[in-house]
């Protein structure tokens, strides 16, 4: 399961897995998410916020991830990894090859300080 929280006021989303992501995950997430651009023209970020990333539930659900990031890493201005999982590390340096969005790890526990980074990236 994918809780997804969209914030009007700073134009953010936030991704909380919660279980293995499912391709139904990736669906439900472009329902939110492509509406929430349409209207605001792009994302200043996108935080993934979970304290272990859980993985995906099957093959089928990494490919839609990876389709989902094709589909709007260009729409999307920074990317925060909120975790404490080597991915968000791993993320950090190897996302950044594979996107346009600023990409920066942070601890589970600095979620302000991610969303900080995000308001102040943004704008530059």
């Amino acid at each position: 399961m994918l809780n997804i929280t969209t914030n009007e006021q700073d134009f953010t989303v936030t991704l909380e897995p919660k279980e293995a992501l499912s391709e139904e995950d990736f669906i439900n997430a472009k329902k939110v998410i492509d509406p929430f651009i349409e209207k605001h023209g792009k994302l200043h970020g996108v935080i993934i916020y979970t304290k272990d990333f859980p993985g995906w539930d099957s093959f089928a659900a990494l490919l839609g991830h990876l389709k989902f990031i094709k589909d709007h890493h260009k729409k999307v201005c920074c990317i925060a990894f909120v975790t404490d999982s080597l991915i968000g590390e791993f993320s950090e340096h190897i996302t950044s090859h594979f996107v346009s969005a600023k990409v920066k790890s942070f601890p589970f526990n600095a979620l302000d300080e991610a969303k900080k980074w995000i308001a102040s990236t943004s704008k530059s």
